[in-house]
């Protein structure tokens, strides 16, 4: 089944280059971004067994956990990172992209700025989080 799990910061300010194609279908792509006042989600998408009702409940607990996070410091900035290094088994790829392409949109109708780093690359990053403890969550959707 579907499950995701993500550790989340609530950024002053998140910079990522692209640095090195971890997949070689991926496009080639340089990129020097960064974006302030933002969450920051890197997400760690787990295989499935391609249950539909599974992927939309955890789509929907997701976009709720995001959007928690940055009502909690008025954040209408969000940037989504592949980041396959958090456990478990990794989905394929194309499913993984496909969520976060999703939960993009989503995030995006409802108001928020959202960017997603290169998926396909290792990215150098600068992330300066706020002190608090909220300021650095991780969950686990299941």
């Amino acid at each position: 089944r579907l499950s995701v799990k993500l550790l989340c910061f609530q950024a002053k300010r998140f910079r990522w280059k692209t640095h090195s194609k971890t997949l070689p279908d991926a496009p080639d792509r340089d990129v020097d971004e960064e974006m302030k006042e933002t969450v920051v989600v890197f997400v760690h998408a787990e295989a499935s067994d391609g249950e539909e009702a599974r992927k939309d409940s955890v789509l929907r607990q997701s976009l709720k956990h995001v959007k928690w996070l940055a009502n909690k410091k008025n954040l209408r900035n969000v940037v989504l990172h592949s980041f396959t290094h958090l456990g478990g088994e990794t989905a394929p790829p194309d499913m993984a992209e496909s969520f976060m392409n999703t939960l993009a949109r989503r995030l995006r109708e409802t108001g928020y700025e959202v960017r997603i780093t290169p998926f396909g690359y290792f990215c150098a990053w600068e992330l300066s989080v706020y002190g608090e403890s909220l300021a650095k969550v991780w969950k686990e959707i299941c």
